[in-house]
């Protein structure tokens, strides 16, 4: 079982006693810890946290070889080569890609090579094929015996030494990386198929609320459909988690208990609606009895209602992270709380999103003294080379669409009674449109 830190908060906090984001926050990642290592094939290590150091086992390249199709000359051959007098050399060999040569380079002689193959010993550059005559010989009689080198090349010239790219024993991946392209590429180099990484996080996601309809189910009065759990498991992909959309539990504690029993073998549960005061108590109830679960207020706008804590399943404390039910209260707590719980499981340490300064186009609104969280539309300021923000549609709690135009949250401060047009504001960037980049 995860040794989880002891908690003061009491199951049901006064609402008036909120907690800032950062404590929030700080209490939501202390039921979190680093999952396991497992062993992954590369192309599924892509994005992940390496688990372990990667060091290289031979040189790369492991033998001298060329980085040009050409002749492989010695350079006391060709001191005086020129378009206009060039030096003339028999051909005593080919490398191939692949091949090795068997012999040194004999004085007086060349050796046509390809790009990548070993160069013989006793090489001193490599002359480009756009260097020689090789065309007009080939022209001519198409006889390669000889070839004419028309250019002195300098020494070592296209000539690539063994271990220039990597050193054997070098240490070439560093645990705790996240891993790219070319890692993954110096992986495969090295002749690994697998990768240490730390184990993606499985999470279940829970919706609540007689009122929910599964997409493709008939509408009826007063029922809306689940979006709630197609966006957070639309977030738990892109931030590198495995989502499983569970159910819906209705508002009986049998339902929600069944649903959790279908939970228990996940490493982080994420439930959306029931946490708000208004709510009724059956979900509350539910969680707290099936382990330590905390319900408290944040000061944020939207998403004010936070449930945290961890589930006791079978020989173990599952996580657990308790959303609004308003669908842009969960985009935004998701991204606060979710998402950073998420990456500290997997393994990475920051766990900031990306900011920039933008001019406002509109003003933000804050009479309560919360952090705002409003959603803009974030574009280039072409007369001054910065950014300008404009709010992407209206912004109530529950209006989705304008979430789905946003590209980043303008935060207003608690302590600023709000923002105005041609205000300066840190904006939180969701994502960054080709235009800006």
């Amino acid at each position: 079982m995860t040794d989880f830190p002891h908690h003061d908060d009491h199951v049901h906090a006064d609402e008036g006693d909120m907690l800032s984001i950062e404590e929030a926050l700080e209490k939501v990642l202390s039921y979190t810890s680093v999952l396991p290592a497992e062993s992954r094939p590369l192309l599924e290590s892509l994005g992940g946290v390496l688990a372990e150091d990667v060091r290289a086992g031979f040189d790369i390249p492991p033998l001298p070889n060329s980085g040009m199709d050409g002749y492989a000359v010695r350079i006391e051959d060709v001191m005086n080569a020129s378009e206009s007098s060039p030096v003339e050399l028999p051909v005593s060999g080919e490398v191939a890609a692949g091949a090795v040569p068997s012999v040194p380079l004999a004085a007086g002689t060349a050796v046509r090579i390809m790009t990548g193959a070993p160069v013989p010993v006793g090489s001193g550059a490599v002359v480009p094929f756009e260097d020689t005559d090789e065309l007009a010989r080939r022209a001519k009689d198409g006889q390669l015996t000889s070839i004419g080198i028309c250019k002195t090349p300098k020494a070592g010239a296209n000539i690539r030494l063994a271990g220039e790219d990597i050193r054997a024993d070098a240490l070439v991946l560093v645990r705790g990386m996240v891993l790219r392209p070319c890692d993954i590429g110096l992986a495969a180099s090295l002749g690994l198929t697998h990768l240490p990484v730390i184990r993606k996080p499985v999470v279940a996601i829970i919706s609540t609320g007689d009122e929910i309809l599964e997409p493709g189910e008939e509408r009826r009065p007063g029922a809306i459909y689940n979006s709630n759990a197609y966006t957070i498991a639309s977030f738990v992909t892109r931030y590198g988690g495995v989502p499983h959309i569970v159910g819906t539990a209705r508002d009986t504690a049998d339902s929600l208990n069944a649903i959790l029993d279908r939970a228990m073998d996940a490493d982080l549960v994420v439930t959306s609606a029931g946490v708000s005061r208004g709510d009724y108590d059956v979900v509350k109830d539910v969680l707290a009895s099936r382990g330590h679960i905390v319900n408290r207020s944040v000061r944020i706008k939207p998403a004010r209602p936070l449930a945290f804590g961890a589930l006791t399943g079978e020989g173990r404390d599952i996580p657990h992270i308790g959303l609004p039910g308003n669908p842009v209260a969960v985009v935004v707590a998701f991204e606060v709380f979710a998402r950073p719980a998420i990456l500290a499981m997997s393994g990475h340490t920051s766990l900031e999103k990306s900011t920039i300064q933008a001019t406002l186009d509109d003003p933000i609104r804050n009479p309560d003294h919360r952090r705002v969280f409003a959603r803009v539309q974030v574009y280039a300021d072409v007369k001054t080379g910065g950014y300008r923000a404009k709010l992407s549609g209206s912004q109530g709690s529950g209006v989705l669409t304008a979430a789905a135009a946003a590209n980043g949250f303008a935060i207003c401060p608690e302590d600023s009674d709000g923002l105005v047009s041609g205000d300066t504001a840190t904006v939180q960037m969701l994502d960054w449109p080709e235009q800006l980049l």
